[in-house]
């Protein structure tokens, strides 16, 4: 799920991932890892812009068993990092990480509506208990409810 907003930095990073992998090209690197049958079945895919990595890693390596030059994706620690230096920089003092963005997500849904098997799907989770966790945020009591009517009639008093 990604966000309208984000869709003009999104194609700025497609632009910067289609000059990298030219380079790559050039050099006689640009091929990535495919799930094995696709590979098999099509070779010449490690080496299409579509096979390549959206956020990819800055440096290549050396495939063992074919010599090809690769990239791989940037690694999770980087991303954890940036999180990080972003949370010192903005001086939050509570801990802040990957995980409670992806907390802050599922929460957000919830207070905005969303219902709960959506929010499991869209976290990949197997059992919808594991994603009952997010709902102790919205634990308001009847408080929390607002009559269907108020909805259809704008009132927003209801108590």
């Amino acid at each position: 799920m990604i966000p309208g907003s984000l869709r003009g930095a999104l194609e700025r990073q497609l632009k910067r991932v289609c000059r990298l992998h030219q380079r790559d090209r050039q050099r006689g690197a640009g091929w990535v890892e495919l799930p094995a049958a696709l590979a098999r079945k099509s070779p010449a895919a490690a080496r299409e812009l579509a096979w390549q990595w959206l956020f990819p890693a800055t440096r290549l390596y050396r495939h063992e068993g074919t010599g090809q030059l690769r990239r791989h994706h940037l690694h999770e620690t980087v991303i954890q990092r940036a999180v990080k230096v972003a949370v010192r920089e903005v001086g939050l003092r509570r801990r802040a990480t990957c995980h409670t963005l992806r907390h802050s997500f599922a929460t957000h849904l919830l207070e905005d509506g969303s219902d709960i098997r959506t929010i499991q799907e869209l976290l990949g989770r197997k059992d919808v208990s594991t994603t009952m966790i997010y709902t102790h945020v919205l634990n308001k009591g009847g408080r929390g409810v607002r009559s269907p009517l108020d909805r259809l009639t704008g009132d927003s008093t209801s108590t």
